[in-house]
């Protein structure tokens, strides 16, 4: 039976520096350099777990021998059964983390893929809402707020890659629990969250903006 371990973000990580050690071999002739670039993807690959079994490290460490894209291809397939897949969740679950939004719109989670998910995301057309699910410390998080598209490209804020973005503004809990003056906090963020899942290779930003916002 086959271990998961490699979570989407450093799935997506791992591929960035296929990606990269591709790109050198095809276009640096002097052997010392591709010798380091090697070496230091698989450096930052390994690096990119707090630990590793024997057994996972020996899954990895190939990225430093492979010399063409068929290879890359291949080791990047033989990555996907070790997925750790985002935690299973049920509509009802999701309903319970939005209580005051009985109406909202549902995503449909049979369409997708939770092998390459770090967080869930859909928009509910019909109030410009935006609703977020992150799965931290053995519990969900649901975050919602309103969403306008930019129709303009930029950094987004969870995956920082340059992606048509929109602005996110989410409402904040007073500091005092007698105070009833909400704040409320904006950041730009991918349009298109499924391409914002296949692009995030760090989950600091996401989880820091998750947490400062929770419900």
């Amino acid at each position: 039976m086959k271990t998961t371990f490699i979570r989407n973000h450093q799935f997506n990580y791992i591929k960035k520096q296929s990606d990269f050690v591709l790109k050198t071999l095809r276009t640096v002739a002097d052997r010392r350099v591709l010798e380091t670039v090697r070496a230091d993807a698989e450096m930052k690959v390994t690096g990119a777990f707090a630990s590793l079994s024997t057994e996972q490290e020996q899954l990895l460490r190939p990225i430093s021998t492979l010399a063409t894209a068929e290879e890359f291809q291949e080791y990047m397939k033989n990555l996907e059964p070790h997925l750790e897949p985002f935690p299973p969740i049920t509509l009802k679950q999701i309903q319970k983390l939005f209580p005051k939004n009985k109406k909202m719109k549902l995503p449909d989670l049979q369409s997708v893929d939770f092998r390459y998910v770090t967080y869930l995301a859909w928009v509910d057309i019909s109030s410009n809402k935006l609703f977020i699910v992150y799965p931290h410390e053995g519990q969900f998080i649901g975050v919602e707020g309103r969403i306008v598209p930019t129709h303009k490209k930029g950094y987004c804020l969870f995956c920082n890659r340059q992606q048509e973005l929109a602005f996110l503004t989410v409402k904040m809990k007073p500091q005092l629990a007698a105070a009833d003056n909400y704040s409320s906090i904006g950041q730009y963020v991918c349009m298109d969250n499924q391409c914002c899942n296949q692009s995030i290779t760090d989950i600091s930003a996401l989880e820091k903006f998750v947490l400062s916002v929770r419900k």
